[in-house]
This record gives C-alpha cells, sequence and structure tokens, in this order.
C-alpha cells in the first residue's frame, strides 16, 4: 500500500519547449512510497539519444512539462521497503529506460517484463496513480526492486551507467537472436548503440560485421573488436552486399535514418530463417519492400524493447568479465563552482551535441544539486 507522498526531489528540467535546450533546477514528487520499493542517491547518469528525441518538441511523444530526462542511472541506495529482498542500503545499484510496470502479465511473469502493455517509461511518462516519472539528471530516483538492478564489484559507475539503455537495447537482441559462438552477426551503424553492439557481440564470441557508411570510422570500429568492417556509403563501393549474401546469422541495425537505407540488400545478407533487427528507431517510415524481399532467403524483419532485468544482470556480468567499457567522453560537473544554468549551458549541451552527432556515448556525473 503507497504512503502519502512528501517527499521532494530536484532534478535539472526542461521547462519550456521553445527553449529545450535550457535546463532550470526544480523540485518535483517521485514515486509514492511502497514497500516493495527502493530509493537511491545518484552518482552518475549517461546521455542516451532518447534524451534528445524526447526532450525535443519535435522528436518522440508527447510531452509532459517539466521534463528531468536521463535513464541510464547508477547511484547508492538509501531506502529500502519492507518487501525488498534483492538489497539492501549502501548497495551500489542501477536503473534504466523502465521504471514500472503491471507486474501480474504474462510478459511480467515470463522475464518479458520490458514488453508489458502497462509498462511506464523512466521520464515523461505517468504511473497509474498519475505522478509524473521523472530522470536521472536529478538528486535520487525512487523504483520497485524489479526496475533496479545491482552492479557488479568489478564494474565502475561511470562505465555501468550508459549500458542500463544503451547497451541493454542492443544485448536483448543480440541474446534473444542466437548470437553467439559459430555465428556471423551484423551490425549496422556503429555510435553510440553500435558500438556497444559490436563489443557485446564479440564478447559472446561470434564473427562480427560492422556496416558504416563512412570510412573515417574504420580503425576505431577495428579497435572495438569488430572481424569486419564493410563501407556501404562510399561511391566507389557499389555492390557492397553482393559478397555477402546469405552470409549473415543477425543483423541488429542501430542507425536512426531511413533516409536512402539499402534495406532490401540488408535483408539479402541473411541466411535461412534468420532476423533483421532494428533497435534504432527512425522518425520516418523505413523503405517501402514487399513480402518477395524476403521470400528467398525466409528473413525476418522485427525490432525489440530494451530488456529484461534477467538480461540487464548478465549483461553487466558479461562487461564485468570482458571488461568491456564504453567509449564516452566524461562530462564530471566541470563547472561545481558555476550556478546551475552555467553547468547546463557549458557540460549538458556538449554533451548533447555529441550524442546528436553519432559520437560515442557521454555520461555526466551528478550535477551540484
Amino acid at each position: 500500500m503507497s504512503q502519502n507522498n512528501t517527499t521532494v526531489f530536484k532534478g535539472y528540467a526542461v521547462t519550456d519547449p521553445k527553449n529545450w535546450t535550457k535546463f532550470e533546477v526544480i523540485e518535483y514528487q517521485p514515486k509514492n512510497w511502497e514497500e516493495t520499493d527502493v530509493e537511491l542517491s545518484i552518482t552518475h547518469c549517461g546521455v542516451c539519444g532518447s534524451d534528445i528525441h524526447t526532450i525535443n518538441p519535435e522528436g518522440w511523444k508527447k510531452k509532459t512539462y517539466p521534463i528531468v530526462p536521463g535513464h541510464e542511472i547508477v547511484g547508492t541506495v538509501t531506502r529500502v521497503g519492507s518487501q525488498v529482498t534483492e538489497f539492501k542500503v549502501g548497495d551500489r545499484v542501477g536503473v534504466g529506460a523502465q521504471i514500472s510496470s503491471c507486474l501480474s502479465c504474462r510478459a511480467c511473469k515470463s522475464d518479458n517484463e520490458n514488453y508489458c502493455p502497462d509498462f511506464v517509461d523512466t521520464y515523461n511518462d505517468k504511473y497509474p496513480d498519475g505522478v509524473v516519472t521523472q530522470g536521472g539528471y536529478s538528486t535520487a530516483i525512487r523504483a520497485n526492486q524489479q526496475y533496479v538492478f545491482p552492479i557488479p564489484d568489478g564494474l565502475e559507475s561511470k562505465y555501468a551507467a550508459s549500458m542500463l539503455c544503451g547497451g541493454l537495447t542492443v544485448y536483448s537482441p543480440l541474446k534473444r537472436n542466437g548470437c553467439g559462438p559459430g555465428k556471423k552477426v551484423g551490425i549496422v551503424g556503429v555510435g553510440g548503440l553500435g558500438h556497444y553492439a559490436v563489443m557485446f557481440a564479440k564478447a559472446m564470441g561470434a564473427e562480427v560485421y560492422a556496416f558504416t557508411h563512412s570510412k573515417h570510422k574504420v580503425d576505431d570500429i577495428k579497435k572495438l573488436g569488430a572481424d569486419h568492417v564493410v563501407i556501404t556509403g562510399e561511391e566507389h563501393r557499389k555492390g557492397w552486399d553482393k559478397p555477402l549474401s546469405r552470409t549473415l546469422d543477425l543483423i541488429v541495425s542501430t542507425r536512426d535514418t531511413s533516409h536512402d537505407f539499402p534495406l532490401k540488400q540488408y535483408l539479402n545478407l541473411l541466411w535461412v530463417g534468420c532476423s533483421f533487427i532494428s533497435v534504432g528507431l527512425p522518425d520516418d517510415p523505413l523503405p517501402e519492400i514487399t513480402v518477395n524481399d524476403m521470400l528467398n532467403n525466409g528473413a525476418k524483419l522485427g525490432s525489440s524493447h530494451i530488456g529484461s532485468k534477467v538480461e540487464a544482470i548478465e549483461m553487466l556480468q558479461l562487461a564485468t568479465e570482458k571488461d568491456i567499457k564504453p567509449w564516452y567522453v566524461p562530462e564530471s560537473n566541470p563547472h561545481s563552482n558555476l550556478g546551475a544554468d552555467d553547468w547546463d549551458m557549458k557540460g549538458r549541451r556538449a554533451a548533447d551535441e555529441r550524442c546528436l552527432k553519432g559520437s560515442p556515448r557521454s555520461e555526466s556525473r551528478q550535477s551540484p544539486l
């Protein structure tokens, strides 16, 4: 049973859609406390491309202002409910892009809670009782224990944070579609999501083919662990798909634009009955295809939504064992001697601009709230 909520958290929020790159410090009501909840003090929060798409008034979803973004959260447990069995005060934990679900449907009872019809996003969403969710650019967050993940001792918080959306978003489809030894896996797009996809696919034992439209990323992609790099966007590379016809056991696409997207060619790269999974979310429709484009090799076209708690725990453990670290630019509150507006403009915006350009993920530490 929830209790009357008198707690107030503070966060950096977008309050005006006409000035959506400007953040202001606000106070807000967190989730109403329940005895299955865990509360944590936030130490780290990643900058995800989803944050840009959400706070941008022309981006995803209907907006509920003010919006405190951030769903790649790591912190220290400060409070646990009487029914919490997994955590104790002082534990280091994370929260990702989903903060709640019904916990009683078929999906929730089969470790598919990320596909619950009543899922609640970590920010810019509402709980059933009407409380608006706010994210990790803040002092603290409160969540049901199902949506809190233990961080292994061998994984630093600054590395773990961006895995909780960016990493999990690609790990889940890799795991569910059989990535592993003896498999040839293609990764389309090597930016924030894509660089994680390359590293995790390699760590899982697959032979990794990375597809990029630009040759300037080739050296970095090889350093990430890709066995093969295929350039798709250069004029002299027309016909890039022909040598790889029916070669791949899985393709995970992180590309978030559908302009000039050679979807038919990618489908032709799949072995019989294998899948092309898009985790990138283009604003425009995908290129038109027909059933005939998938007929000859029985190709499947699908998508994936974040990942489950079971998968999150597996992913974090794999990252620890294989020493996987994101390529990111730290924003460890370089302006702690300034006011909130100054920190916002110089720190947050710089990180957001890198994210918009498709650079490796940026991660920020908690601001001086």
